[in-house]
Order: structure tokens, then sequence, then C-alpha cells
């Protein structure tokens, strides 16, 4: 059966990337893609995403237009605690509680007539929401808002003047004291292209290097998020991982975000980034820092080999359903090989496909099957790949809230999403944030943070 509409062709370039085939004369005269004056090293389930319209003009799905609080099973009420996401790894509910607490997805978005579909079990005590007498929801047909593009929160600025803004970041630093307020006007308004041209105008008008001169003026979380901002997105994306893997202790999390995350041109990219700027093989380093199954699956994303092909083919998500269900559930102990190979293969819209199939033959959803049948880094790793093919800003939202939850904040954390999404889909995040969440993105970091590092983040997320 073919969905009507469903899908557009491929993934658009990544912004600032090379289209295929380019690389060699990439960057245009005038860009410098991989900066040398930057810090050495050392110094579950979410909603579903619609099917039409993914992914959208940033590469990613539009998750505009759910449901509202309260109109979907096991949804936050006003007032209360939200129940979902809550629990270990990446906030997938205890005991692997399926979609229990997420906002039920639009089946309808295939087309045809609202979809009857089997809710997955997992309920809290067992129990179906009583709104869905016999536990049948008829899940809502997707609402015209879904299927428009991504959207980040900075855009390119209107007539654009590097010279002038490397004039005012000059005057921001000359003298007695830093005019901070100076600097965030310009870097938080500037797209990543833009920041390069005024690195480089910097430089040809007063001779000196623009990061060195920030990092004598800043210091702490300001002084790394300014130098992030400042980075092109690939090498921050390499830095990241190598900065990660450096030193005693690996960063897992940190592997999983970006490299199940990323599309297939994004981490070739990295990949030769990586080697270009810091002299090493990505897939070496994880050998080394990593193993098990939870290595095999980092050097199978570091391949960037997913199919992206945008198209569903039904008889394959039905018998990879089947494979994956033998290969967990259905027997005793676990083939992981099998989990490896249908994650890190198919595409995302063929993934979802797969979990809707699972969802009916197993009358059990597959992020909770991942729970049961996993544990540690490689169950971080498998979930994070399901829940991007279903929502990736559902993914990003969360990671964000439990960045800042409880005691202390992941500083890291929150910087190196609010700013590797900022131009891609935060627009789509910080809604999925306050859907989640029941409070706003800004809100939040508004209580966590404070000072210079709190202005620049609230004005890069659009507060």
């Amino acid at each position: 059966m073919s969905y009507p509409g469903y899908p557009p062709t491929g993934y658009p370039p990544f912004p600032g990337y090379p289209p295929a085939g380019q690389e060699s004369s990439f960057p245009p005269s005038g860009q410098y893609p991989y900066p040398s004056g930057f810090p050495p090293m050392g110094g579950g389930a979410y909603p579903q995403v619609p099917s039409s319209g993914y992914p959208g003009a940033g590469g990613y799905p539009a998750p505009g237009g759910y449901p509202a609080p309260g109109g979907y099973p096991g949804a936050p009420q006003p007032g209360g605690a939200p129940s979902y996401p809550g629990g270990q790894g990446f906030g997938v509910p205890p005991g692997g509680a399926g979609f229990s607490g997420y906002p039920q997805p639009p089946s309808q978005s295939y087309g045809g007539g609202p979809a009857q579909v089997p809710l997955p079990g997992g309920f809290p005590g067992g129990q179906m929401p009583s709104q869905y007498p016999g536990g049948q929801p008829t899940y809502p047909s997707q609402p015209a808002a879904m299927t428009q593009g991504t959207q980040g929160t900075i855009r390119p600025a209107a007539n654009f003047d590097a010279m002038r803004d490397a004039e005012i970041l000059r005057k921001a630093m000359k003298g007695f004291g830093t005019d901070e307020q100076a600097i965030v006007d310009v870097v938080a308004n500037r797209s990543n292209d833009q920041r390069q041209k005024i690195k480089a105008a910097f430089k040809t008008s007063y001779g000196k290097d623009l990061i060195k001169d920030l990092k004598s003026e800043l210091s702490g979380n300001m002084e790394e998020l300014i130098l992030a901002l400042f980075m092109p997105p690939t090498y921050y994306d390499a830095w990241s991982l190598r900065k990660a893997m450096q030193g005693a202790g690996t960063q897992e999390r940190v592997l999983i975000e970006i490299l199940c995350t990323r599309t297939n041109q994004e981490i070739r990219e990295i990949v030769r980034c990586y080697q270009s700027e810091f002299g090493r093989d990505l897939e070496k380093d994880i050998r080394s820092d990593t193993s098990g199954h939870f290595e095999r699956l980092l050097v199978s994303m570091c391949q960037g080999n997913r199919d992206e092909n945008q198209s569903v083919n039904h008889q394959m998500a039905q018998e990879d359903a089947q494979r994956l269900y033998q290969a967990g559930e259905g027997r005793l102990g676990t083939d992981e090989s099998c989990f490896n190979m249908i994650l890190a293969t198919r595409s995302f819209p063929q993934l979802r496909a797969t979990m809707e199939a699972y969802s009916r033959m197993a009358n059990r959803d597959l992020l909770s099957s991942v729970s049961r049948e996993f544990s540690g880094y490689v169950e971080s790793g498998l979930k994070t790949i399901l829940q991007c093919a279903l929502n990736r800003p559902a993914f990003f939202a969360e990671r964000l809230y439990y960045a800042m939850k409880g005691a202390g904040t992941d500083d890291s954390t929150l910087v190196r999403i609010v700013v590797t999404r900022s131009e891609i889909d935060l627009v789509q995040i910080k809604q999925m944030f306050a859907q989640m969440y029941q409070k706003t993105l800004g809100t939040m970091i508004a209580g966590d943070t404070s000072g210079d590092y709190r202005r620049l983040l609230l004005a890069i997320v659009g507060q």
C-alpha cells in the first residue's frame, strides 16, 4: 500500500556543507571551514512526527500542531507534574512504560481514514486510559501545520556587513572591561556563516585573531558558548567528539547524541574534519574508547551509510518487525546483531513504519522491547535512533530538560544542543519542550543560568 503524498524526496544539504561532488571546491573564497584558533583539546517513546512533509526545509520533521496537553493518553493535567518523560537513560519511563506518557501520534498522516491502532502496553498499573474504552483510540488527523518545514531561531542577518560587525566586537573588547551586551547583540543575531566572515574581517582589519581576543576577555560558560558559536558546525561536532574521548573516561552520551542523530552527509563531513583537524581516525578512537555492542553500534553510525530513500516499503517493515521480535522478545537471550543491522541501516521513515508494525504484532512498542532486551549505553544508543525516527525535536527537547533538571546544570550539553540546533530546528524543539514539560525552554534556562551567559542563551533561543 502506498501513502499519498509521502514522502518528499531526500534530505536537503546541511547549512554550510559542500554539495555532493563539490567537496574539493569547498569552502568558497574567503570562508574558512575549520578554524585554527580554537582551544586545543585537554585544556521511552516519543510523539510521532508527521509522515508527509518529512524532511522539511531543515532536513527534519516539523512537530508543530500536536494535541494540546490533556488531549492524549497519559498527558499531564494542568498544574500537575508531567507524566512524560521520566526515569532512566534519556527519559524513558521506568520499566519501559512505552508510549504511555507521550502525546499519541497522528496516525492519519499517511492518508486514508482515522486509524484504529491498538494502544501499546505499559500504562501505569496496566490500566488503559478511561477516555479510550476498550483501549482503541482514534488518533486525530494530521493538522496542516505539521507539514511545514523545520526552522531555526537564528537566521542570516539582513544588510550584513562583516567589517562593521568586526569593528563593533573590537570596540567591545578594547580598553578597560568588556561590553558583553555588544558581543551578545552581534553573535546571537548572525548565522554561523556570517560569523565566519566576521572572524575573517577581524583578522583582515586588525591583524589579530578574534577567537584569541574573545578568550582573553571571557571566561567560564560564557567563553564556551561564544567559542561554540564561532566554530563551523562540522568542526564543532568533530571537536565535541574529540573532547568526549580525550583523557580519562569517555562521555558516551555525547557520542550517542552526535553520531546517532546526524545525517549521512553530516557524519561523513565530521569524519573528514576529525582527521584533518586532529590528525586522528574517528573510528579507531571509538574502538579504543568503547567496547562490545555499544562499540559496534557507534562504528556502524560513523560510516554514514544509512538508507536515505524516503519511500517506505511496508512489506520490509513487517518483515523487520518480525525479525526484531524473534531476535528479542520471541527468544531466550537477545540477538544484538539483528537490532544493530536494522536500526543502523534503515531510513527513519522506514523505521517508523517498522515500529508501527511491531506494536501491532507484539502488542508492545519497540522502545519498550529495547529497554527489556538491552542495558547501558547500547540501550541508550538504540533508543536514540528510534526516538529520532519518531520525532527528532522531541529527543533534543528531552536532552535539554535533563541537562537542567535537578541540582546543577550540564552546561556543556545545554550549550551544544542550543548552538547546533539554532539554525536547524530549535523552533520545533521549543514547541516540543513546552508541550512535554508544561514550561518554556526560556523559562527553564532563565532559572538555571545567570549573567551574560543567560542573556546570550536566551537571545539564541529567541526569548
